[in-house]
């Protein structure tokens, strides 16, 4: 897709320390664009901030801070792209009345996106614009056992994004989603063994055919289509869930 620059323009990645969202602030640092990159683990975020000194901030904040993270916005420089990555992912078990899932996720998955929008979007108007793009899953459409929170979480994020979508585009503020099926990231190693390595994976993803491209993506691939919905070369598109899950959702 879009190999634009980003010269001049001032870029947020929540999630920025691994994985999906490490790969897009390097991508958009590389084009030009001075980015500052959040989340809670300090280290990940300097080592991600030291292959690009002076175009990566580092930023540690915990996300389920809504006060502080809106605040981290108005005190920074006038935010141009605000890409909205950070999740965690917990188990769910519907029949526990102490189950926290739901809270815990959705104060991650949608809160922190829900106050950073809303904070990013005050100087994108006063600028005469900006883009918004949100990391959401396959999830927020297709249904896994014990994954209702994460789910619910990311389904509840493609909404806001096509409401957002139409409430500023008279502001010149365009919201677009990126959706990743099986990525090979941290998340997928958050019970200590890698999901997709597993015969489990293999079984009912790969040798099955549930995804016509037969593998996992590197989370460098969920990178051009991110680029293109940020970049000013995109002019006309807002509202938009682009599914990249190499063919899953397409399968029975």
């Amino acid at each position: 897709m879009s190999l634009s620059r980003f010269d001049g323009q001032n870029a947020l990645v929540t999630g920025g320390g691994s994985g999906i969202g490490r790969a897009i602030a390097l991508a958009l640092a590389e084009r030009g664009a001075s980015v500052r990159i959040v989340g809670r683990d300090e280290k990940k975020l300097a080592e991600v901030a030291a292959h690009a000194p002076g175009k990566i901030t580092s930023v540690p904040c915990d996300l389920h801070d809504a006060v502080r993270w809106e605040q981290l916005i108005n005190d920074g420089p006038l935010t141009d792209i605000l890409i909205n990555n950070a999740a965690i992912s917990i188990p769910t078990n519907l029949a526990d009345p102490q189950d926290k899932s739901l809270a815990e996720v959705m104060a991650v998955n949608f809160g922190s996106a829900w106050t950073g929008c809303r904070a990013a979007a005050r100087s994108m108007a006063a600028s005469g614009g900006g883009r918004i793009v949100n990391i959401t899953s396959v999830h927020g459409r297709m249904a896994e056992r014990g994954s209702t929170a994460y789910g619910v979480g990311k389904a509840a994020l493609e909404q806001l994004t096509r409401c957002l979508a139409v409430e500023w585009a008279k502001h010149g503020i365009l919201v677009n989603a990126v959706a990743p099926g099986f990525v090979d990231t941290p998340m997928s190693r958050a019970t200590g063994v890698n999901e997709l390595e597993t015969d489990w994976f293999r079984t009912q993803y790969l040798a099955s055919g549930r995804i016509p491209l037969a593998r996992a993506a590197q989370p460098s691939e969920m990178v051009s289509p991110v680029l293109f919905f940020a970049s000013k070369d995109n002019t006309y598109v807002t509202g938009q869930v682009l599914l990249a899950d190499g063919g899953l959702s397409l399968t029975l």
